[in-house]
């Protein structure tokens, strides 16, 4: 593997002399001012006005996309609640959502497995009807699972061969994600989609830059030319798809994108600047393909303040939130809370208060909705998870998503990793109570 990177390396580097583009490089596109001529052996596909990418003609490398024909959903579950009427897309005004012009309320949970649990309609219509019936308006899922096992067991969305990426657009890829979509429109349940995964479950960054570079370098998503190419390819193919579809609410960029993954590897020069061009890079370039839908980070709110005495404000992870807010083409702000996790597990409560607090006053500064999109706690979730409701009531905060709500069906519950909520639970029917008051904030 080293020896093939080496001479991937190799190959690179002297195509880039001539100046010509290697495989997978931008080409053209509105506003492209770098080089247009790709090396022997390779054209300039099209895949936006934006958008032009080096690519093999004939051969299987050649990307997918331009074969997918963006549909919208086509299986439609047996409604479990009656939806509300929108017939838009969910917007921004200043710090707050809109849909059809009035107020949106983004509250629910989390529920990343109900696309990749090889799950029927019927069971993941259910999932959202449980969301639904507590008053929630959104679910935030995995629009991503990278193998590189042919034989996978399960529902997976893109497929690596020698450092080759196919997209799955059967039955047991973008297909399935079209019956999601369909039970969440089913419901009413509008989604979030994180778009990869900065953690090695489900594959995420880490399958790209080892596929392509042969490096364990996590940071080499954000910067490798031939990495961010192949990213977009997936992008463009997944996003499209559901461009027209207003049961989604955004597209994120990543799920809790740093510098560092699962393992231990970094270039070590990977600081909060290249984090923040990236999404700059990415979302702009959703944006090209897909007007109709909010985009966002999908990070966990880390702040860039070092000397700051708690570690999710000091910027060691590469995210600085207030420059990612300001990104014009990234529409509100995400933030996660796990105190058992960082450190700040002793006062969690005030802790958690203060870091909620913290960001609505960026989110006013900015003029931008901020949401908590993730949040848990192991133990006494009641007393802490109210707390903190409290504060994203009357601070005026954006919206908040639990993780996670879990369902019950005839076979077992879904997995609780620790902090799943199951309907009948009193932390649920918090949740409940929680998401009333929201709707009713003026």
């Amino acid at each position: 593997m080293k020896l093939a990177a080496g001479l991937v390396a190799l190959a690179v580097a002297l195509t880039s002399v001539k100046a010509d583009v290697a495989e997978w490089g931008q080409c053209g596109g509105i506003n492209w001012s770098g080089e247009t001529t790709c090396a022997a052996g390779l054209v300039c596909h099209s895949y936006s006005d934006w958008y032009f990418q080096c690519a093999r003609g004939t051969s299987s490398a050649q990307p997918t996309v331009t074969s997918v024909t963006p549909t919208t959903t086509s299986v439609t579950p047996t409604p479990s609640v009656t939806p509300p009427t929108s017939t838009g897309f969910v917007k921004t005004s200043g710090t707050e959502f809109t849909l059809d012009g009035s107020k949106f309320t983004v509250v629910g949970s989390n529920s990343y497995w109900v696309g990749l649990s090889g799950f029927s309609s019927e069971e993941m219509s259910h999932a959202f009807a449980d969301v639904a019936a507590a008053g929630g308006t959104t679910v935030r899922t995995w629009g991503f699972n990278d193998q590189t096992d042919a034989g996978y067991w399960g529902p997976y969305y893109q497929l690596w061969t020698n450092g080759v990426p196919t997209v799955n657009t059967g039955a047991s890829g973008l297909e399935n994600f079209d019956k999601v979509v369909a039970a969440a429109k089913a419901n009413g349940i509008h989604l979030i989609v994180a778009l990869t995964n900065n953690w090695s479950d489900y594959g995420g960054m880490d399958v790209y830059v080892q596929q392509i570079t042969g490096s364990t370098n996590h940071d080499l998503f954000y910067t490798d030319a031939q990495v961010i190419a192949a990213y977009k390819n997936y992008v463009q193919t997944f996003v499209s798809r559901y461009a027209n579809e207003p049961t989604i609410l955004a597209w994120e960029l990543a799920n809790e994108p740093r510098c560092r993954g699962s393992g231990p590897n970094t270039s070590g020069t990977c600081t909060p600047t290249t984090i923040t061009a990236w999404a700059t890079d990415i979302s702009a370039f959703i944006k090209s393909i897909d007007p109709n839908h909010l985009v966002a980070l999908g990070d966990e709110g880390f702040f860039n303040r070092p000397g700051s005495p708690t570690y999710p404000y000091q910027g060691s992870e590469g995210i600085d939130f207030d420059a990612n807010l300001q990104v014009s083409t990234l529409d509100f702000g995400t933030i996660h809370a796990y105190p058992d996790h960082w450190g700040t597990g002793a006062d969690a409560l005030a802790w958690g208060s203060g870091w909620i607090t913290d960001h609505a006053t960026s989110s006013s500064l900015y003029n931008k909705p901020v949401i908590l999109e993730e949040f848990g706690m192991l133990e006494d979730k009641a007393t802490i998870y109210a707390a903190w409701f409290d504060t994203i009531e009357s601070s005026g905060f954006s919206g908040d998503l639990i993780w996670q709500a879990g369902s019950r069906y005839s076979w077992g519950d879904t997995h609780n990793d620790g902090y799943a909520i199951y309907p009948g639970d009193a932390v649920y029917d918090l949740m409940a109570s929680h998401a009333a008051t929201l709707k009713a904030r003026p």
